[in-house]
């Protein structure tokens, strides 16, 4: 059995509502991944979005940055060669993975540097907002590495397969607004105190409306994207269950009463 890492610098905050944060905690070190912290972010993922309190999760970084990336500084010792490289983008790997098959809709609020892995795990997330100051790049052109095809595959898909060349290839910094005008963004703010309040209150929203619709509806999208058959009768199961379950007579019941509707999640 593998041992599970628990690096207490990628902490854990439960909400009464269903809204579950995730921070990266390295400020001083602009929230670079070490690899004991992509083991955590891996293990945290799968963990709380198969919690059934958990409705959305929201991963940000501590203090002025959303996150660095990788800690260079590892990589003469864990990074070195084809055989060590494996392995620490195994890791690399399967953080990415819990973050995009999380049956939960998930957040990136970004803030300041948002630079390759880092603009991976954003990538990954289901919806993206940022402040007017973030910044994004993948710089692996620079540092003689290549990114593996899953870390890519979540940024063509947030940004298209033109602006992931053009990222890859120069490892340009793109500002908040060429990233939004890319469609990396679902939406800008002004500043990191309108970014939490802004994250809070579309976490809210999604977490007060029925889950069971909603892990359905991202399942839905998710097959639209693979084309794959088997996650298309994963998404039809999780859609035709809704329409046996409490929340949907409680769906009608509160709309014909013209209250707002108290979702169980069952």
């Amino acid at each position: 059995m593998n041992q599970v890492v628990t690096d207490p610098r990628i902490r854990v905050s439960r909400h009464d509502d269903g809204v579950v944060s995730v921070t990266i905690d390295r400020a001083e070190k602009k929230n670079a991944l070490t690899f004991s912290m992509w083991q955590t972010l891996a293990a945290v993922f799968s963990r709380e979005s198969a919690l059934p309190s958990t409705r959305v999760i929201v991963l940000s970084g501590a203090g002025a940055d959303f996150c660095a990336g990788a800690d260079i500084g590892e990589f003469a010792d864990l990074r070195d060669g084809a055989g060590t490289a494996r392995d620490y983008e195994a890791a690399n790997s399967a953080a990415f993975r819990a973050i995009r098959l999380s049956s939960v809709p998930t957040i990136a609020s970004i803030a300041g540097i948002c630079f390759g892995g880092g603009f991976g795990i954003a990538a990954a997330c289901d919806l993206r907002i940022a402040t007017q100051d973030a910044r994004f790049s993948v710089p692996a052109a620079r540092l003689g590495l290549a990114y593996p095809q899953d870390a890519m595959q979540d940024i063509v898909r947030a940004c298209g397969a033109q602006t992931a060349k053009f990222l890859a290839f120069s490892a340009a910094r793109l500002s908040a607004e060429q990233a939004s005008n890319a469609g990396i963004l679902l939406e800008t703010v002004a500043d990191r105190p309108a970014l939490d309040a802004r994250v809070a209150e579309i976490a809210a929203g999604i977490a007060a409306n029925a889950p069971l619709s909603i892990r359905a509806s991202k399942a839905s999208i998710a097959a639209v994207e693979s084309g794959d058959p088997a996650d298309a009768v994963h998404a039809r199961e999780l859609g035709d269950a809704t329409f046996g379950s409490d929340d949907y007579r409680e769906g009608r019941t509160a709309f014909s009463e013209r209250r707002t509707p108290r979702f169980r999640g069952l």
